[in-house]
């Protein structure tokens, strides 16, 4: 069989039924390879790193695989970002790209290039993946496709890329002559480090820590969807009754609409989910890698009075930027079941006075308690609302800036809902392409949020959306600048606005370009009849949300403090009567 068709195959083997892509010649014979299969469909996207984000939700979603691909040079390396927002975020993505002919590509000639659009993309990709290779033998395109999966689903999840030329794409193959990876000593040396399970010593030390906890706290992370766990995190708070907060990655571990759930916590939490973490005696820290944006510019104060386990798959996570009491170096999904049925032999405590401190935190400084400049549209009070016209199973994808901490502070997610954030990488764009991919991964709605900075960066994509009618309603959120920065700005560099202040396009001209339907929202009061307006559209549409250029995400947590001491400031004496234990030093934050 032709080569090309064998790669496709495989994929749809590998439980992927779309292929995001954008064509170009290197990649002619793979895109062929679907034309006439119905099993497998291309995604034609109009920009590469929108085909990317695109993989990057559908493997988010479907939890096997997403697959782009792109030809050689400018295709292959506009890739790149996607990518690292893969690598980063921990999501299994096959990578394909074309590449010249193995005779016209240069190898270890001295000369920079020699085939038309020729790019070594394997050294460039090779920081930003778990695998990457250039295939040069056509009797190994079996080994390398089973290698390349294998690593990018197994162990901490992440991308992998191969470059395939195109005199190897054309190629004749016997399928049944094809070397295994499976079928090597290199497989059976990896499988065997692969798999890490807490030993019974931890379980006893951990389940003692729990008895003796008076105030505990799950940290759920992004490694709870990574693993799959998001069940086993439920039995574990059915099991304990503990309450649990979530890391920007962990928004959707746990429904928001249970009684244990917090809600989120860093550098733009919620208030009171910060000083519940702050004040608790017991941190179980579930696949998160415990970042600045997390704990403060000062991890030495995060959960400084309590306890620590945490729980990764990845080694180099552990201890690296919190030192903790235990450290497992386990799959968070294994770790849960295996907690789980020493759990079901001890009685469930309530921590009724713990949860009644919780629930003051929360009466006390609610998201909307901050005096806004906005004389019409309160961004948080717009993600409550948006929030409630919303339903269960719907996905919500989020761009990069203040509209992301908005949503993340004040969007209370349902049953089945998810949430999709550009986690590491922090991409603006994100979000319109992640949609694409969302949509065709499951037949719920998809709800878009995004603001009229990252909007524009892969605003092409209204073609594909419009052009495969998919259910997405996209959320501007318009302020006529890069809002996050621009805060900055007027936090750290005396107001001048270098770069951040324009005047946006008319968006909604330009989805009528497309044949999207569009309108605006000015006001609060017209706000929850446009909502429920936009959400019953059948198809896509779009929405643009009118803000004042002054808008700020708060609260805010700025150098220096410790993740309890957020901005706007509290009186000192006011913040010593919410803590259960000692106030940390203030230092002098730097201009």
């Amino acid at each position: 069989m032709k080569l090309s068709d064998y790669v496709i195959d495989f994929i749809a083997e590998n439980g992927a039924s779309h292929v995001f892509e954008f064509i170009g010649g290197a990649i002619a014979h793979l895109l062929d390879s679907v034309y006439l299969r119905d099993d497998i469909h291309c995604i034609s996207v109009r920009h590469e790193q929108a085909g990317a984000f695109a993989a990057e939700a559908y493997a988010r979603l479907n939890g096997k695989l997403g697959v782009a691909m792109a030809t050689s040079g400018p295709g292959a390396l506009n890739l790149l970002t996607g990518i690292g927002s893969c690598y980063f975020d921990s999501v299994p993505c096959l990578f394909i790209t074309g590449q010249v002919n193995t005779y016209e590509y240069k190898f270890d000639k001295p000369v920079r290039q020699i085939g038309f659009q020729e790019t070594d993309i394997v050294s460039v990709a090779k920081s930003l993946t778990k695998y990457a290779e250039l295939v040069t033998d056509p009797k190994m395109i079996r080994f390398h496709l089973e290698k390349a999966v294998y690593l990018a689903q197994n162990g901490r999840p992440g991308p992998v890329l191969l470059d395939i030329p195109m005199n190897l794409q054309r190629e004749n193959i016997d399928p049944d002559r094809l070397l295994s990876f499976y079928n090597t000593a290199e497989y059976k040396e990896l499988q065997s480090k692969i798999n890490h399970n807490v030993s019974e010593g931890e379980l006893e030390e951990i389940i003692q820590l729990l008895k003796n906890a008076d105030r505990p706290i799950i940290l759920a992370g992004g490694g709870i969807r990574a693993a799959n766990a998001a069940n086993e995190l439920q039995d574990l708070v059915q099991l304990t009754g503990i309450p649990i907060v979530s890391s920007l990655m962990g928004l959707d571990a746990f429904p928001h609409t249970r009684d244990e759930y917090i809600g989120l916590i860093g550098s733009y939490g919620n208030r009171y989910s910060n000083l519940a973490i702050a004040n608790s005696d017991l941190i179980i820290i579930l696949g998160s890698r415990l970042d600045s944006r997390q704990t403060g510019t000062r991890p030495d104060t995060f959960g400084r009075a309590a306890k620590k386990i945490h729980v990764d798959i990845d080694f180099h996570e552990l201890n690296a930027k919190v030192n903790v009491d235990i450290a497992v170096h386990s799959d968070v999904k294994s770790f849960l079941i295996l907690l789980n049925e020493r759990l079901h032999q001890h009685q469930k405590r309530s921590y009724s006075e713990w949860k009644e401190k919780i629930q003051n935190y929360k009466m006390k400084f609610p998201t909307r308690c901050y005096d806004s400049p906005q004389a019409h549209i309160d961004p948080n009070t717009f993600m409550e609302l948006l929030s409630a016209k919303s339903d269960e199973g719907d996905v919500i994808c989020l761009d990069v800036g203040q509209h992301q901490m908005w949503a993340s502070q004040s969007f209370k997610l349902k049953e089945n809902q998810r949430l999709l954030n550009s986690g590491g990488m922090g991409a603006m764009g994100f979000a319109l392409p992640a949609a694409i991919g969302a949509a065709l991964v499951n037949d719920n709605r998809v709800i878009v949020i995004a603001g009229d900075g990252g909007i524009q960066v892969n605003i092409q994509e209204f073609d594909t959306i419009a052009k495969h009618r998919l259910p997405i309603k996209i959320f501007v959120m318009d302020n006529n600048c890069l809002g996050m920065v621009r805060q900055f700005q007027d936090l750290y560099f005396g107001g001048r606005k270098q770069s951040t202040v324009y005047s946006s396009p008319n968006i909604m001209r330009i989805a009528q370009a497309y044949d999207i339907p569009s309108f605006n929202i000015t006001s609060i009061e017209e706000a929850e009849l446009k909502i429920i307006e936009a959400l019953s559209i059948e198809g896509p549409i779009v929405i643009v949300v009118s803000l004042e250029q002054n808008t700020t995400v708060n609260p805010k947590l700025v150098v220096n403090r410790p993740i309890e001491d957020m901005s706007p400031h509290l009186e000192r004496h006011e913040l010593k009567e919410l803590m259960l234990i000692d106030l940390v030093e203030e230092v002098e934050v730097p201009k």
